[in-house]
């Protein structure tokens, strides 16, 4: 496996906002209809944990699953046109923003249903167990997962089976618009809780894409050598409301600040700054993303009948 340095990880986290706020500026459009639930200010997670995984390994999100998908190597044109409901949809332009798939590269779903893949993640950890094939699961899922009954029954029977999957919680501080703080009585929702499964608490900076590709890169080599599942809590912040149609106004604005100024993408820039990383071809990365065509907004819509079954059968 390539082993990506410091400016190639950023020039990934870059192409995740651009992408990103292109959807943000299609939904505003109209063009793109139903919930769409944005990364912004999350991809350090997205990108450092899918640079430490195999092509053979699988991985799961959230319905704010886009950049997780991309990570993992999905084709941009097709993840843009399942958001726009067309014809070359990743999934055939039928599932839209929160069930993107693509098992080819990994990619096992995003899941609108909040703790329903934890389950299948340990399904996908168990297969590979008993096949023996040393593949690992990456199982994301937010802070208010962990209210979930599914979550404590995931986590608890991969640690029975000792089960090669890594869990991770991607805790940006609130359940859609409720401060995770107010219904827990922990102080983190994850790593406060791993110890009733005998596992250890790991806690990292998710807007720190070294530190994310350090911290799950060990939990992913402990999975795959034999020692059993992780659960990992990596703190971070969506910088834009919980879905495109909010503008998050619940979020008092010295705290939206505070974690602007902790941006992924500015820590990560002055980071290559300081390992002396060149001005130059940074500065030319960041340019030919933003020229970068992705897709087009205009292709044909769906067929709505296309798979429909009819009297039991096909067409």
């Amino acid at each position: 496996m390539d082993v990506p340095d410091g400016l190639e990880l950023y020039t990934r986290m870059c192409f995740l906002r651009y992408f990103e706020e292109r959807v943000d500026t299609l939904y505003r459009r109209g063009l793109i209809h139903g919930p769409a639930h944005l990364g912004l200010g999350q991809e350090a997670i997205a990108v450092g944990a899918a640079s430490v995984l195999r092509p053979g390994d699988c991985s799961l999100g959230t319905y704010r699953g886009h950049a997780h998908a991309l990570a993992r190597g999905a084709p941009p044109d097709a993840v843009l046109a399942e958001l726009l409901g067309r014809e070359g949809g990743i999934c055939a332009g039928k599932g839209g923003s929160m069930h993107i798939t693509s098992v080819e590269h990994g990619y096992y779903g995003s899941y609108a249903i909040v703790g329903a893949h934890l389950p299948i993640a340990c399904g996908l950890a168990w297969a590979a167990k008993i096949r023996l094939t040393s593949q690992v699961t990456v199982c994301f899922f937010g802070d208010g997962t962990t209210n979930i009954g599914a979550f404590h029954e995931a986590v608890n029977l991969a640690a029975v089976w000792r089960l090669p999957v890594v869990f991770v919680c991607e805790n940006n501080w609130y359940m859609e618009y409720t401060p995770i703080a107010d219904v827990i009585p922990v102080a983190l929702p994850a790593a406060d809780r791993a110890a009733a499964y005998g596992l250890d608490r790991v806690v990292v900076d998710g807007n720190d894409v070294t530190a994310v590709r350090r911290v799950i890169g060990d939990a992913v080599t402990a999975a795959r050598s034999g020692q059993g599942p992780s659960l990992v809590e990596a703190q971070t912040y969506r910088l834009k409301g919980h879905s495109a149609a909010d503008g998050g106004g619940y979020r008092p604005a010295e705290e939206v600040a505070r974690w602007r100024e902790r941006d992924p993408l500015r820590a990560s820039r002055a980071d290559c700054g300081r390992r002396g990383r060149s001005d130059t071809r940074r500065n030319r990365l960041e340019h030919q993303i933003r020229r970068r065509r992705t897709g087009s907004a205009n292709p044909r819509p769906a067929r709505a009948q296309t798979f429909l079954c009819l009297d039991g059968c096909v067409e």
